[in-house]
C-alpha cells in the first residue's frame, strides 16, 4: 500500500471528518484555475505588445491571442478525459498538486513568452502545460466533493464548479491592477501631422536621430487608447506589462493551490451522510435518476453519453466564444457611442460582474436542478438561451441609432443571464452524470465528456473570431468606398489601392476611417458581432432537441451486483 505523502491512502477521513471541511480547498482550486475566466482582461495588451498604446504591425492579432485561449481549453478537456481513471487511484491531493505546478509553471513560461515576443511559448506555457493544469484541477474537487454529498449532488457540484465560474472575479481587478503597476508608456515622438509620416509596405515610419523609426499613430478619439496623448509613439519601447503579470500570476497561483491540495481529504468506505433532513432533500428532487452505476468504458457504449456530450457542447460553444472576447465586445460596441461611460475601467468592472453571474449561476442553477430535474434545467438554458442571443444584435442596432444608456443595460441583462446559464451547466452535467450512470465511476466519466469543452474551446472562439474578422473586413470596405481618395492618401500616405496592406500592417482601422469618413457616416463597429450571436442561437437549437430526447440507460449496460 503507497503511504506517501500524496498517495489517496494518506487522506482518508477519520471518523466524524466534517464534510463541509472539504468546500474551501474545493473553491480555492477552483478559483485559480477559474481564472482562465478572465482571459479577454489580456487581450487589448497582447494585441499591443510592440505598440503598447496601438497595435504594430508586427503584434499578435486578436485570432492569434484568442487561440492561447483556446489551447487551454482543449488541453483542459484532453487531460480531465484522459486523467480522469487515474484520479480515482490517484486520489485529489496528489493531482491537485500536478494541477497547481502545471498551472503556475504555465503562467510563468507563458509571461516568458510575452516578454520574449515569442507567441509558441505562450501557446506552450498557458495553452498546453496550463490547459492540463486546468483539467486536472477541474475534475479533482468535483469527484471529491460528489463522494463527499451523494445525498445532495446538485448543491455539491455547484459549490465546487461555482469557484470555477468565480475565478473572474477576482482575477479581472488582479489582472487589471497588474498591468496598470507593470505597464510603461511608449516614447511620444510628436503630432503625426508634423513629422512627415512615411509609409512603407503599409507599416508608418518616422525620421528619428537621422534613421526611419517605426512608430504607430494614435488617433485623438480613438476609444481604445483613451487616456492616451494623440500623435506618434515609437514602435519597441515601452511596455503593457502582460510578461510580469503572467510570472506574478504563476507565482501566487501555485502557492494557493498547493495549500488547497494538501487540505483535501476522502470518505472511509464505509462512510454514509447521516442527517435524516438531507435524504428527504434527495427524496424531493425530481430527475431520471439511477440506482446502478456504469462503468467508464461501458458509459461509451451508450447513446446517452452522446446525447450529453452534445448538449455540454453546445451549451459552452455558445458561451465560451462570447465570454473570451466579453470586455472587446463591450467596447467595440458600446465604446465609441458612449465613451464617457465605457471606458477601462467599466470594461474591467463588466469582466468582473461576469464573473460574479457565473460563479452565482454555477451554484444557483446547480442547486435548482435538485428540485426541477437535470433535463428540465437544461430545456430553461437552451430556450431561454436563443431569445438571449438574439436580443444582443437588437442593442447593438439600438446603440447605433440612437446612443443611450438604456441599450447598455439591455446588452449588460442579456449576457449577464447567458453567464448564468453557461455556468449553470457545468455544474449541473456532473450531477445529470450521476444520475444517468451512478456516483461509482463518475469523476471518470465527466472526465471523457469535458472533451466535449475541448471541442467548444476551439468552435466557440473560433466561431467568434472568424465572424468578427469578416465583419470589420466587409465595414473597413464599405467605410473606404465612403471616403474620399485625396483624404486617404493624405492620412495614411498611400493610395487606396494599398488598402489591403495598410489594413494588414494594422494602419488602417475603423476607427482612423471614421475619422475621415463624410459628416453623418453611422459608425458600423456596433454591429460588428451580430452575425456571431445568431449562429449561436442557431447551435443552441440542436442541444434544446438533444436534451429533449434523454431518457435512462438500458440496463444492459449496469454493473452486476457482485461488481
Amino acid at each position: 500500500m503507497r503511504t506517501g505523502l500524496l498517495s489517496k491512502e494518506r487522506i482518508v477521513a477519520p471518523r466524524g471528518y466534517n464534510r463541509w471541511r472539504i468546500v474551501p480547498a474545493a473553491l480555492g482550486i477552483h478559483l485559480c484555475i477559474g481564472s482562465v475566466y478572465a482571459w479577454s482582461i489580456f487581450n487589448p495588451a497582447l494585441v499591443r505588445q510592440m505598440g503598447v498604446v496601438a497595435s504594430a504591425a508586427d503584434d499578435w492579432t486578436l485570432r492569434e491571442v484568442m487561440r492561447v485561449f483556446t489551447v487551454a481549453i482543449v488541453f483542459l478537456g484532453l487531460a480531465a478525459a484522459l486523467a480522469g481513471r487515474w484520479l480515482e487511484h490517484a486520489g485529489p491531493r496528489r493531482a491537485g498538486v500536478v494541477a497547481a505546478c502545471c498551472w503556475g509553471g504555465g503562467l510563468v513560461l507563458g509571461g516568458v513568452g510575452i516578454g520574449l515576443h515569442e507567441l509558441w511559448l505562450v501557446y506552450l506555457g498557458y495553452g498546453v502545460l496550463g490547459g492540463c493544469g486546468l483539467g486536472l484541477g477541474y475534475i479533482s474537487p468535483v469527484s471529491t466533493l460528489i463522494k463527499w454529498f451523494p445525498d445532495r449532488r446538485g448543491m455539491a457540484t455547484g459549490l465546487a464548479i461555482m469557484g470555477f465560474g468565480g475565478g473572474a472575479i477576482v482575477g479581472a481587478p488582479l489582472n487589471e491592477a497588474l498591468l496598470r503597476f507593470f505597464h510603461a508608456p511608449p516614447e511620444h515622438v510628436g503630432a503625426a501631422a508634423d513629422l512627415g509620416l512615411v509609409t512603407d509596405a503599409g507599416r508608418r515610419f518616422a525620421e528619428i536621430g537621422g534613421r526611419l523609426a517605426e512608430v504607430v499613430v494614435v488617433a485623438a478619439d480613438d476609444p481604445v487608447a483613451a487616456g492616451t496623448m494623440p500623435g506618434a509613439y515609437l514602435v519597441g519601447t515601452g511596455s503593457t506589462g502582460a510578461a510580469q503579470t503572467f510570472v506574478t500570476l504563476g507565482v501566487v497561483h501555485l502557492a494557493v493551490m498547493l495549500a488547497a491540495a494538501f487540505a483535501y481529504r476522502v470518505p472511509r468506505d464505509d462512510w454514509r451522510p447521516g442527517p435524516p433532513a438531507q435524504a428527504r432533500a434527495a427524496r424531493r428532487a425530481r430527475r431520471p435518476a439511477t440506482s446502478r452505476d456504469v462503468h467508464i468504458d461501458q458509459a461509451l457504449k451508450t447513446r446517452q453519453f452522446y446525447q450529453l456530450w452534445v448538449v455540454l457542447c453546445v451549451n459552452v460553444t455558445a458561451g465560451i466564444g462570447v465570454l473570451g472576447v466579453a470586455g472587446t465586445m463591450l467596447a467595440d460596441i458600446f465604446g465609441r457611442a458612449l465613451p464617457r461611460i465605457v471606458d477601462g475601467g467599466f470594461v474591467a468592472a463588466y469582466v468582473v460582474a461576469i464573473g460574479v453571474f457565473n460563479m452565482a449561476g454555477r451554484f444557483l442553477w446547480a442547486t435548482a436542478s435538485d428540485y426541477i430535474g437535470r433535463r428540465g434545467t437544461y430545456c430553461v438554458f437552451f430556450a431561454a438561451g436563443i431569445g438571449l442571443y438574439c436580443a444582443i444584435p437588437m442593442a447593438a442596432h439600438g446603440v447605433g441609432a440612437d446612443p443611450g444608456a438604456g441599450w447598455l443595460l439591455w446588452f449588460c441583462a442579456a449576457t449577464f443571464a447567458i453567464f448564468t446559464m453557461y455556468g449553470g451547466g457545468f455544474a449541473t452535467i456532473p450531477a445529470y452524470l450521476a444520475d444517468v450512470f451512478g456516483t461509482r465511476y463518475v469523476g471518470g466519466i465527466h472526465g471523457r465528456l469535458l472533451t466535449a469543452w475541448s471541442v467548444a474551446g476551439v468552435a466557440g472562439p473560433l466561431l467568434v473570431t472568424t465572424l468578427r474578422e469578416r465583419a470589420v473586413g466587409d465595414a473597413i470596405g464599405d467605410l473606404a468606398a465612403t471616403v474620399d481618395p485625396a483624404r486617404f492618401a493624405q492620412a495614411f500616405g498611400a493610395g487606396m489601392e494599398e488598402l489591403p496592406a495598410l489594413v494588414a500592417a494594422k494602419t488602417v482601422t475603423i476607427a482612423s476611417l471614421m475619422e475621415i469618413a463624410p459628416a453623418g457616416t453611422a459608425d458600423p463597429t456596433s454591429g460588428i458581432y451580430n452575425t456571431t450571436m445568431y449562429a449561436m442561437a442557431g447551435l443552441l437549437a440542436v442541444g434544446l432537441a438533444s436534451n429533449a430526447l434523454m431518457g435512462p440507460v438500458s440496463p444492459e449496460h449496469h454493473l452486476s451486483r457482485t461488481c
